[in-house]
């Protein structure tokens, strides 16, 4: 085939792959887990039999979408990363975008989602199999500017990098259970307050 043919072809998967994965999102947004295959064509204005060629059924759908988002969370936390000279800037704003995240949805922690359908999607994306290098890649990236910060004499050096990265995620995560902003504040406050040397 052309090039250019093949080049169209990818093009327009690529957008009916994104399309599919939006239009999930949108009917589990409007109409909760019972959603079905007929729908989400229905939805993204294909046939059934042509969405079966992009997935299997709804969960492999969510779970494209879920990585997605993860992803695009990741990547945040990234440019976050990259916007401070300062150490202690920089991880104050790792620290407080992941805060954000984590209240708004990203699902790389271990929230407490309840019980019911929801609770049981949630468990199956927390052990999807893109999860594993996500909270690697997390991990790597919070580990790597707090050890920045500690050289820099911001943060204590009598717990290894790694560890406090760890204390830090678990802790930030509980913004998921947090409905108010003044306590995701007062969280990203006591969070900070662990880094710090100790007197």
């Amino acid at each position: 085939m052309p090039k250019l043919w093949n080049s169209t072809v990818e093009q327009h998967r690529h957008t009916v792959h994104v399309a599919i994965l939006d239009a999930t999102a949108a009917l589990i947004a409007e109409h909760g887990l019972a959603v079905n295959m007929s729908q989400i064509a229905a939805h993204v204005g294909i046939g059934r039999a042509t969405l079966y060629k992009y997935f299997p059924d709804v969960r492999a759908i969510v779970a494209a979408w879920h990585e997605r988002q993860v992803t695009a969370h990741l990547d945040q936390l990234t440019r976050a990363a990259a916007q401070h000279q300062d150490p202690g800037e920089r991880l104050r704003t790792v620290l407080a975008t992941y805060l954000r995240l984590s209240s708004t949805g990203m699902h790389t922690g271990h929230g407490n989602h309840g019980g019911g359908p929801a609770a049981q999607l949630a468990t199956a994306l927390h052990q999807a199999s893109h999860m594993p290098a996500a909270h690697r890649r997390l991990h790597e990236l919070v580990t790597a500017v707090i050890a920045g910060a500690a050289d820099a004499g911001v943060t204590r050096t009598d717990v290894p990098p790694g560890e406090l990265a760890t204390y830090c995620l678990h802790a930030l995560a509980a913004a998921a259970a947090l409905p108010s902003p003044g306590g995701h504040e007062r969280l990203l406050e006591v969070t900070w307050a662990g880094l710090l040397p100790p007197p």
